[in-house]
């Protein structure tokens, strides 16, 4: 059995988050950028900024935290990006209805994902060669 997590570990928790909070707020507003005098190019730079820091929350909070807790990032990120997404400020619909949509959540989530699944498969490697 674990021990329970320190202060400064709940802390950091909490801090990290916040932060696929954010990240997820600022992705999901950001999503709809448009380059081009008249506007006419989508440019989804937020699903390259989820790609990279979505899977780093989750890496440091398996390494700062827990392993097993590593997987609250990756939970709190996709709830933002659907409640605010879906039901945005004033009922409105914030999340684009297209290709970018599907882009943000496959490009920032799975490769979370992926981060999550091998921190926790070494974890539990890690524990089992060790009773032996």
């Amino acid at each position: 059995m674990a021990a329970p997590l320190t202060r400064a570990q709940w802390l950091l928790l909490l801090l990290l988050a916040f932060d696929a909070v954010l990240l997820a707020l600022l992705e999901v507003f950001f999503l709809p950028l448009r380059v081009g005098t008249l506007g006419e190019i989508p440019l989804p730079v937020t699903v390259l900024v989820g790609a990279v820091t979505t899977p780093w929350l989750v890496l440091t909070t398996a390494k700062l935290v827990r392993p097993g807790l590593s997987f609250v990032p990756l939970v709190v990120w996709v709830i933002v990006v659907f409640v605010i997404g879906l039901t945005g400020p004033g009922g409105d619909l914030v999340l684009v209805q297209d290709w970018r949509a599907l882009l943000l959540l496959g490009g920032s989530a799975l490769p979370a994902a992926l981060v999550l699944g091998g921190g926790l498969g070494r974890a539990a490697t890690a524990k089992g060669s060790g009773r032996g």
